[in-house]
């Protein structure tokens, strides 16, 4: 058990080096490319999809994803998440990501460089820039991505969902599709730093009209942990949104 712990750890470290050096090019290019979404987004498709292949990851997708989607709220467990996503999604995502993340140095830019959406909880001004950049990214025809659950769990559980992509969802009158994925936690575990080849599933529910006044977001939650209890089991925690 130790030994194939070690070795989890081994690969966690040459994965580790492998995107330290790889994520610069991906970088440098997508500022080249700035003016050219099209080519930004498949440079990230591609690397997303080597990393993929180098993780030794074998992805099961259940469902289809639906084209006219405005909207894209994931369940979120892992660093693999975006990834894994970004090398299956056919449109350019603009992911909303944590100031943290972008304030990085010198990788911050991996957000900075493809226009992501950057959003800063502890300003309260957060939600406002939310959701003038959401409708700004809409306009220029790319569907936002976003984990209403705020941070990643456990992989067992789904967490609440936070106001922010519901009221997002609203104010834009958006078509949303859930998107529930399960696997990617054990596959590269940050907190363990280990690293372990598997398979993991992205299954695609039906999309759902975000109208003010009804329980859309609620329903959505409902129908994301009951996938997700049917494969692993998931834990219900039952508060509201904040």
């Amino acid at each position: 058990m130790e030994s194939k712990k070690f070795f989890a750890k081994v690969r966690a470290g040459l994965i580790l080096i492998n995107f330290i050096l790889t994520v610069p090019v991906v970088i440098i290019l997508m500022y080249v490319f700035k003016k050219k979404p099209a080519i930004s987004h498949k440079i990230r498709t591609g690397w997303s999809t080597l990393q993929i292949k180098i993780l030794g990851i074998k992805i099961e997708v259940q469902g289809e994803q639906d084209p006219d989607a405005d909207m894209l709220l994931m369940n979120h467990q892992s660093l693999l998440d975006i990834m894994l996503i970004e090398s299956l999604h056919k449109r350019n995502l603009a992911w909303v990501a944590k100031k943290e993340i972008a304030d990085m140095f010198f990788y911050g830019h991996i957000l900075k460089a493809p226009d992501m959406i950057i959003i800063d909880r502890e300003d309260r001004s957060g939600l406002t820039t939310l959701l003038k950049e959401a409708a700004d990214r809409l306009e220029k025809g790319r569907p936002i991505a976003i984990f209403p659950e705020g941070t990643r769990s456990d992989g067992t559980r789904l967490l609440p969902f936070k106001l922010g992509a519901k009221l997002t969802a609203e104010r834009v009158n958006a078509r949303v599709q859930p998107v529930v994925l399960t696997g990617t936690r054990p596959i590269m575990d940050s907190l363990e730093f280990t690293h372990n080849p598997g398979t993991v599933k992205v299954i695609y529910l039906d999309s759902i009209e975000a109208k003010k006044g009804t329980d859309w977001y609620d329903l959505v939650r409902q129908s994301m942990h009951k996938v997700l209890q049917s494969v692993q089991g998931g834990v219900w925690e039952d508060s509201e949104a904040a």
